[in-house]
Formats: structure tokens, sequence, C-alpha cells
């Protein structure tokens, strides 16, 4: 996690971060548990941010370790998990963890990955592995069409967003992926997933991202107009369904 101040430019939307971030489907690890992993596995989860990854695997009865350098992120995720005794959270990089060789079972990168230098983290990677062990990125990939409210916030996002241009290109395609884990590459999958969100859970969703334009920043109160606007335009019942696939790709990198 190296260029666009990766490890700090979360630290003062982590409220809205907990409180607003989507989780990620079941599916997820039962489609891993057909690759061979089982609940005997240990689980680092790097780049853990609040824990909402970290969760997923903890309910599935895994022990993890969440490796996150944002403070104020990995402290979030001390108050919601902390009280969990198979989960631990450490200060460390996707490129240097400070976990000991082969050390645990299952490497998770959820969606941290695209901020991190993807060659030093292979190499990382398969250090704290054992030959027998995997690595497993995720991300929630919001749908930019289908509907008039996905389509308008992409919009929205366009017009107002600062550097949104920039990081949406830094998530990898599914070729781009295999090519990452090379030989080890196991295989991908993809999960229908979604929010359903009154306009509160839509404005936090949308500070809760990196290029959402803060206060004081002239950008900011023509997004939220532009928010409002096309939540009204939208919604049914009170509320519009935020759409996601969960794209999953999983093996062992080839160091």
């Amino acid at each position: 996690m190296t260029d666009l101040r990766s490890t700090e430019r979360f630290s003062d939307r982590v409220e809205d971060y907990v409180r607003y971030r989507p989780d990620y489907p079941p599916a997820l690890v039962e489609w891993l548990h057909g690759l061979g992993v089982h609940t005997g596995w240990t689980v680092a989860d790097v780049g853990a941010g609040t824990g909402i990854s970290s969760k997923l695997f903890l309910d599935a009865g895994h022990r993890v370790t969440a490796v996150e350098p944002n403070a104020a992120m990995r402290a979030a995720a001390e108050r919601w998990l902390g009280g969990e005794e198979r989960f631990r959270a450490v200060d460390g990089t996707a490129e240097a963890t400070g976990l000991p060789d082969d050390s645990v079972d299952l490497v998770a990168a959820a969606q941290a990955f695209h901020w991190f230098d993807k060659e030093r983290v292979r190499e990382e990677f398969a250090r704290i592995l054992p030959s027998r062990g995997l690595v497993v990125v995720f991300w929630n990939s919001r749908r930019l069409s289908g509907t008039p409210f996905l389509e308008g916030y992409e919009r929205l996002l366009h017009e107002y967003g600062v550097d949104y241009i920039s990081i949406a290109e830094r998530y990898a395609d599914d070729e781009s992926m295999a090519r990452w884990f090379g030989h080890g590459y196991r295989g991908m999958a993809s999960f229908p997933h979604g929010q359903k969100l009154d306009y509160d859970g839509l404005l936090g969703r949308l500070m809760s991202s990196s290029y959402a334009p803060k206060p004081g920043h002239p950008n900011h109160e023509p997004m939220l107009f532009a928010l409002r606007s096309l939540f009204d335009a939208t919604q049914a019942n009170g509320t519009i369904d935020y759409d996601y696939d969960t794209r999953v790709f999983a093996g062992h990198p080839d160091a």
C-alpha cells in the first residue's frame, strides 16, 4: 500500500466506514471450503481495515489475525471484534506483515488489495504461507449500470469525486488477477450482493469513500445537492438498492 497516501487516506472516515460499508456474502467462504479450506485453517486478513472482512472469517469459525497499518481503522476493528478470543489485530503493511514464515494457512485480502504493491505482496504472502496454503483476494464491485440510481450515482462520482477515476482504474480485471497468481491460480467466482439504504445510509456510504470531497471542499455542497436529488428521483418506499458483485479469486502465489 504505497501511493495516494493509501495507509492514511481513510483516517478521517473511519466512523462512516464502520457504519455504512457493506459486508461480504457468506457464500464466499463456502466457495473457499470447496477448494479445501476448512475452519481449522488460520487466516491473516491483510489490509483488514475496520474488520469487515475479518468478521466474515470469524463467523465461519476461523482464527483471524488482522494486519492493518492505519491506527484509527485498526482500533475500530479491535473495539468491534476484540472480545472474540479467535481474533487479534497487529500493526503491519501488506508488503511487510511482520508475521513469521509459514505461520498462516490462508491469506485474505479484501477491498484494500488495489492499494498494494502487487509484486512485493506476492513475495510476502508466499513467505507467510506453507506450500499448501492459499491466498484469497476479493472485493465488492459496485454495479455501474442497470438501474436509474446506479447510472446516476456513477455520473455523480465522475462529476464531483476527487481522484475517483484514478482509484477506479486500480481494480484488476479477471485476466490480471489470473496472471498475478500465475501457475498457482485456482479460480474465481462472483456473487451478487447489495445494500438497501435510506438517504442517511446512502450519504454515509458515499462519505466513507476516500474520493468523496469532505466539508470545505468546493465540490462537497454541490455533491450533496446532487445526491439528494438522485435519491428523491429513484427511491422506492424510502430506500434505494446499492448493488454489487462480490468478485473472489484464489490460489497460491508464485513467489
